[in-house]
């Protein structure tokens, strides 16, 4: 089909801002918070983030859809934005090994949105006036009925959403011979994060949130890797308590955009709404323990107060990101813990803090070595 064949469809904001397009993906009405990411490539990847549960994604990149999609390079096992909104839409696509077109994948999915408008314009308004709830409908609804349905969609603030792109049982990856093992609490896990251990010879598993922590202890882990994940943090007491029974274990602990705010948290220091958020493949951050700069992979709405962070007497703070000063990384004095707000991982890209993951392992490796020698002297 054509786009100029294609039916008509309207973005509304909260604040009342309405843009008009063509209707792309499944039919209907979708509604979330719109955000904005920045990333030239991976758009797969990023529909596939259970980060974006519950958001409306704007992509700064104007041709959507030409390379289609590719079986394998998904980050978790469905789509996780709740719309699409793009410029230019293709439903022409060439890739080798490509397994289908993108209007394909977002039909089989369910998900829908909007081409066809001004996606400068639209970055720039939610870089200015904020992330908001909005609306999209191909169905033609009057705009009194959009705006009765936006005002009940709940705001991000004071939103649990972990549950619903989480495990709901134990499975595990890597090798089964593996030197290491590592107890992954699923908030919301991108499946590179898996991976990532598993190239360094991890054994994973994976845990649903509520799984009491005796029962991660008796799989024997050799550390804990808190994931990323949708929501608000403070919004979240029975994650928090998970990880406050996990740091009581004194093993390694790891964590990652959402699991690194969970740390926060549960020391005290609080976390935030930001205005718009950060999204995309090419945020720098400073690494201030080895003074070196860092292109990493973001997605995140809410980030750890940074003078909370500052004076807490038992906390480092690790790393910042030089656009704002936001508080990227954290560390634990005298402990084995520390966590990121970037994505190390980072399906598609960049490679600049892999290192983290080879960090976690040298941890688990010290505390493993030190328990031994503490056996070996009783």
């Amino acid at each position: 089909m054509l786009v100029s064949q294609r039916p008509k469809a309207v973005l509304l904001l909260k604040d009342g801002s309405r843009f008009e397009g063509r209707a792309i993906g499944a039919p209907g009405t979708f509604t979330g918070e719109v955000c904005f990411n920045t990333g030239m490539t991976g758009y797969q990847e990023i529909f596939t983030d259970p980060s974006y549960t519950g958001q409306i994604m704007v992509l700064a990149s104007p041709h959507i859809g030409n390379y289609g999609v590719k079986q394998g390079e998904e980050e978790s096992r469905a789509v996780s934005i709740a719309g699409l909104v793009v410029k230019k839409y293709s439903e022409v696509w060439s890739r080798p090994g490509g397994s289908s077109s993108l209007e394909d994948y977002l039909v089989k999915a369910g998900i829908g949105g909007i081409s066809d408008i001004d996606t400068r314009k639209l970055v720039r308004h939610i870089r200015d006036h904020g992330a908001q709830n909005a609306i999209i409908d191909s169905t033609g609804m009057d705009e009194a009925a959009l705006k009765r349905r936006l005002a009940q969609v709940p705001d991000m603030a004071g939103l649990g959403l972990f549950s619903r792109g989480a495990t709901k049982g134990l499975y595990e990856g890597g090798p089964m011979e593996a030197q290491h093992r590592v107890a992954l609490v699923d908030f919301g896990i991108k499946l590179n994060s898996i991976r990532s251990l598993a190239e360094r010879g991890c054994r994973v598993g994976v845990f649903p949130m509520g799984t009491p922590v005796q029962e991660m202890l008796r799989w024997k882990p050799d550390g804990f890797l808190l994931s990323n994940g949708p929501g608000d943090p403070a919004a979240m007491p029975g994650a928090l308590q998970t990880v406050k029974d996990i740091l009581s274990t004194r093993l390694p602990v790891f964590g990652i955009c959402l699991g690194h705010q969970l740390l926060a948290e549960c020391h005290g220091v609080s976390t935030r709404k930001m205005h718009h958020g950060h999204r995309g493949i090419n945020h720098p951050v400073r690494n201030m323990i080895t003074g070196r700069d860092e292109v990493t992979s973001q997605n995140h709405g809410f980030v750890v107060d940074r003078e909370q962070a500052e004076k807490h007497p038992d906390m480092e703070v690790t790393h910042l990101h030089l656009n704002d000063g936001s508080v990227a990384g954290i560390r634990f004095k005298g402990r084995p813990v520390f966590s990121v707000q970037h994505h190390p991982e980072a399906g598609p890209g960049p490679l600049d803090s892999r290192y983290l993951f080879d960090d976690f392992v040298e941890n688990m490796k010290a505390h493993r070595k030190q328990a031994k020698a503490n056996v070996e002297h009783v």
